[in-house]
């Protein structure tokens, strides 16, 4: 299945590409989120007569995303409480949700599916370095200092 992506997608390609991809990605995730057209002829036309006004909303998204890295730098350390036991294991733990109210509450608006957590939650005290994925060309690292309550 080709279709043509309406904005910059890690690993595929870039606004405007027809790329090829596999039908289920396609149907399912690109085309219902607004990130891609099926390349129909017809398609094709209305893509080629909107492409510098795509190209102008993508830039403004780009220059959104690296000022929210900047500011994301500028807080340095974002303390969470949590409660644990004697050796510093979480009771529960730290997860993507926790991480983004944290850091949205510090002033920097967050959503959680823009946080990687590779290693899974948060399950100890301690201080981690949490990316931040803000856009595709985008990353930031934040500090996250997880320390025992009371």
């Amino acid at each position: 299945m080709e279709v043509i992506l309406l904005e910059k997608i890690r690993n595929l390609g870039a606004l405007g590409d027809k790329v090829k991809v596999k039908p289920g990605f396609g149907r399912n995730y690109l085309v219902p989120n607004g990130k891609a057209v099926y390349a129909t002829a017809d398609n094709i036309k209305k893509f080629e007569a909107r492409r510098a006004e795509l190209e102008k909303a993508e830039a403004a998204h780009l220059k959104a995303a690296q000022d929210r890295a900047a500011a994301l730098v500028t807080l340095q350390v974002v303390t969470i409480t949590s409660k644990s036991g004697e050796e510093g294991k979480l009771f529960g733990s730290v997860g993507v949700r926790d991480i983004a109210d944290a850091i949205t509450n510090a002033g920097v608006n967050i959503a959680k599916s823009e946080i990687h957590l590779p290693m899974g939650a948060i399950r100890q005290v301690g201080e981690y370095d949490i990316e931040v994925e803000l856009h595709s060309d985008v990353n930031a690292v934040i500090k996250i200092n997880i320390i025992p309550e009371g």
